[in-house]
């Protein structure tokens, strides 16, 4: 297996875990925004909707990196890491606010 082929693999496995995370809390989001305030409600949605536009961005990423040739994937790499990254801190400060 190259460098490349374990990085992706690897890769899809955190984006996996992530997803699953977040659709086990985004269910009870859900629950909370429609007991919530308008004004309360309306932010929850909108934050739902941002994180799963990151998530699907960091989906795309994943595909983008796996149709890469070996000598360009590299570069990559950062950018993979920084989506991922964002998807996390956004999803760990949403959740923080909320409890």
């Amino acid at each position: 297996m190259s460098k490349k082929d374990v990085y992706i693999a690897k890769m899809n496995l955190q984006i996996a875990e992530m997803n699953e995370t977040m659709r086990e809390t985004m269910d009870e989001l859900e629950t909370k925004a429609k007991d919530a305030r308008d004004d309360a409600r309306d932010k929850y949605k909108e934050e739902i909707v941002k994180l799963r536009e990151q998530s699907a961005l960091a989906g795309q990423k994943l595909e983008s990196m796996k149709t890469t040739a070996e000598d360009g994937w590299d570069s990559m790499v950062t950018e993979m890491e920084k989506v991922r990254d964002a998807l996390v801190s956004s999803f760990n400060h949403f959740k923080s606010q909320i409890k």
